[in-house]
């Protein structure tokens, strides 16, 4: 038997043999993929913050998030009451640089159309408030310049190293002070006619035009009021977040924005449709938008803004709601 294994053995040598030439066919597929291209951001984009034809400021890109809005930790700041406190960003996903509205008050423009969210490209201008944000890719320039046989725009993105602020990357992210930040004014909720008005205004390059006071509605504050009798909302119908609401801040929100005091959880509810003012002289409810019917103890709202007494019953985007004031 020990005799008939040696040939079995012997046998065996030309197998190992033929695993050689298979290991040394793996290397070209591993130097293959070593030299695919690899797609990082486009660091020679910039956006240039406008009011009117002046520019206030210019970001460069490098992948990072550049968020925009109201409140100070934005990179990009814009004071202006019209401009919700964290509005919108911009950051690199897909290859692509990318725009996303945060569920504003006022909406986010991009080229003249509403959009929550949409990729961008060279000379793209987005609209927040009455401010114009302006974005530039150098590789699509040179891109363009290539099939053009020119390679003049190359140098149109340089700008003074004084005037550029690099975009948030994640190290410098990890750094941003964990404090909420400060309660600023109420964003104000711009009609919509009188921001579609504005905007042809701005492309006609017609001198500034401050939107009349009664298109503008505070949509959210929550500074600390004086101390005297609370007014509260209990819902008597319809889906919200809550079934009670005590009215502490000068303006609570309904709607189905995120920011509104009074969420609305209705599939097509609209986003801000209509708000509770304290004043002085008591508590007034007002619509946010002329198609947006309201009923106040049955009866239709037409004045644009009613005062609210204890007892009242009021209906508004698919809810029924009474009024009152606490331990009254």
């Amino acid at each position: 038997m020990t005799q008939n294994l040696a040939p079995m053995t012997q046998d065996l040598v030309p197998i190992t043999q033929d695993l050689v030439p298979m290991t040394q066919n793996l290397v070209p597929v591993s130097r293959n993929l070593a030299q695919e291209p690899r797609h990082r951001p486009d660091k020679t984009a910039k956006l240039s913050l406008k009011f009117y034809d002046n520019v206030l400021r210019e970001v460069a890109l490098s992948g990072g998030v550049v968020t925009i809005g109201r409140q100070p930790d934005n990179l990009l700041r814009i004071d202006n009451p019209i401009v919700s406190g964290h509005h919108a960003r911009i950051f690199w996903e897909n290859n692509e640089y990318v725009l996303e509205d945060n569920d504003s008050f006022n909406g986010t423009y991009l080229n003249n159309r509403s959009v929550s969210r949409a990729v961008l490209s060279d000379g793209d201008v987005i609209v927040i408030g009455k401010h114009r944000i302006e974005f530039h890719s150098g590789e699509e320039k040179r891109a363009a310049g290539k099939r053009h046989a020119s390679s003049s725009s190359v140098t149109e993105d340089r700008v003074t190293e004084d005037r550029v602020t690099q975009d948030r990357s994640s190290g410098w992210q990890a750094q941003v002070e964990k404090a909420a930040p400060p309660q600023l004014e109420a964003t104000m909720v711009l009609d919509t006619v009188k921001l579609k008005e504005m905007m042809a205004k701005m492309a006609a390059g017609s001198a500034p035009v401050r939107p009349p006071a009664i298109a503008l509605v505070p949509a959210f504050e929550s500074r600390a009021v004086r101390r005297r009798q609370i007014g509260m909302v209990t819902i008597i119908a319809g889906r919200t977040n809550r079934q009670q609401y005590l009215l502490c801040s000068k303006l609570s929100v309904i709607g189905k924005s995120t920011m509104a005091s009074i969420r609305l959880k209705r599939w097509f509810a609209p986003r801000v449709a209509a708000s509770i003012h304290q004043r002085e002289e008591g508590y007034f409810l007002v619509r946010a938008a002329k198609n947006v019917r309201i009923k106040v103890n049955n009866a239709e709202l037409t004045q644009g803004q009613q005062e609210l007494k204890s007892g009242d019953h009021f209906e508004v985007a698919g809810i029924v709601a009474k009024f009152g004031y606490e331990n009254g």
